[in-house]
């Protein structure tokens, strides 16, 4: 079996015996939940599989029968979502965004552009640094995550051309070239996790303000984001931030495609090649070279990490796949001073099955189709 045909039924293994068998109040690829006992609530990593669900509906146009039952589960049917509190100002909330506005024009339920609205009034108010960009949460005061650029960016564009109002989109185009302006390390062409503008957290620096080190999750957070805002927008702009990124970051993949924790210290001692983010960046670059912002060999390096984590990183616990080295979370400060160290982003667990591992896995494997 070639590494294409074994990637796609991969992908199928995963829709069909595990997203489409699950609860949408209790989903099997949210691990958060499981390990943490939370509560179902609204969220990103949910997000994120509808969203990998909804491409695959292209092909498969039943899938959104299961979309339309999960979303329904968050979403009043007078378009409130009322597990996203406004006031938390958690851009990781936004992710959903896209979901509504594609499952909006495919049903014509009401009741999605209402919840799109929502969100768009929670980002009408969002605190802002004082280059314009967005605040990553009420809890992280004066901080801009990269993750952002990915959680909230692309729903912000996307929501300006749905409605004609182009203020929204100018606004996303100009915090991605705050991203580059800030985070962006001019040697490695990698970007910084964080950013805090007041100086005074435990994990940045005093004179720039940045965190010590590139995870490359958030990298690949970045990644995904500018693809999908350059498929939207078509900003030359975008389209070039994007190619730099990708370009930097196949310089740091290992002979067999993967991308490490920590992609820019391979020497490192527990450093590890992590599939969330090899995947993200595999995503970006197909989708890139299909709309022409990267080349056939970038593209090629994405084809590599996709077969190399379908074959390595992949086995079957009966007949449901089991995707493995995913981080299951990182971050700057909080309650546990996490300090951006590189022995910070190695000490956090890694699990499997964990949507965010998931959810990139079965874009890169939509994308890989589309570009075949």
């Amino acid at each position: 079996m070639t590494g294409s045909n074994k990637t796609e039924r991969t992908a199928r293994d995963y829709i069909d015996k595990l997203i489409l068998t699950s609860d949408p109040l209790r989903p099997k690829w949210n691990r958060e939940n499981f390990i943490f006992r939370k509560e179902p609530k609204w969220n990103y990593m949910d997000s994120c599989i509808i969203r990998a669900l909804l491409m695959y509906s292209r092909k498969r146009p039943e899938l959104t029968g299961y979309a339309v039952r999960f979303v329904n589960s968050y979403v009043t049917p007078d378009g409130r979502i009322p597990t996203a509190v406004k006031e938390d100002f958690n851009l990781d909330n936004i992710c959903g965004g896209r979901n509504l506005l594609a499952l909006s024009d495919i049903t014509g339920d009401k009741r999605y552009i209402a919840a799109a609205e929502s969100l768009i009034r929670q980002l009408d108010e969002q605190p802002r640094l004082s280059c314009g960009s967005f605040w990553h949460k009420s809890i992280y005061p004066d901080q801009m995550w990269l993750d952002g650029a990915y959680m909230a960016l692309p729903f912000l564009a996307a929501y300006g051309i749905y409605t004609g109002d182009s203020a929204y989109t100018r606004d996303a185009l100009a915090q991605l070239k705050n991203i580059r302006s800030i985070m962006r390390d001019d040697k490695t062409g990698l970007y910084y996790h964080g950013y805090c503008e007041t100086r005074d957290k435990c994990w940045c620096d005093s004179e720039t303000g940045l965190s010590p080190n590139f995870w490359l999750r958030a990298n690949g957070w970045l990644c995904a984001g500018l693809a999908d805002i350059y498929e939207i927008t078509g900003d030359s702009s975008c389209a070039e931030m994007l190619a730099e990124l990708l370009t930097s970051l196949q310089a740091c993949q290992t002979g067999d495609g993967m991308l490490l924790q920590l992609p820019a210290l391979p020497e490192l001692g527990g450093n590890y090649p992590e599939t969330s983010g090899t995947l993200l960046f595999a995503y970006a670059a197909m989708k890139a070279h299909r709309l022409g912002a990267a080349s056939a060999e970038i593209a090629a390096s994405a084809r590599l990490a996709l077969n190399t984590v379908t074959s390595r990183f992949i086995s079957y616990v009966g007949d449901v796949p089991v995707l493995r080295n995913i981080c299951l979370m990182a971050g700057l400060g909080g309650i546990d001073d996490r300090d951006g160290s590189a022995e910070y982003y190695l000490s956090e667990r890694r699990v499997e099955n964990d949507a965010k591992g998931i959810a990139p896995y079965l874009m890169a494997a939509a994308e890989a189709s589309l570009s075949e």
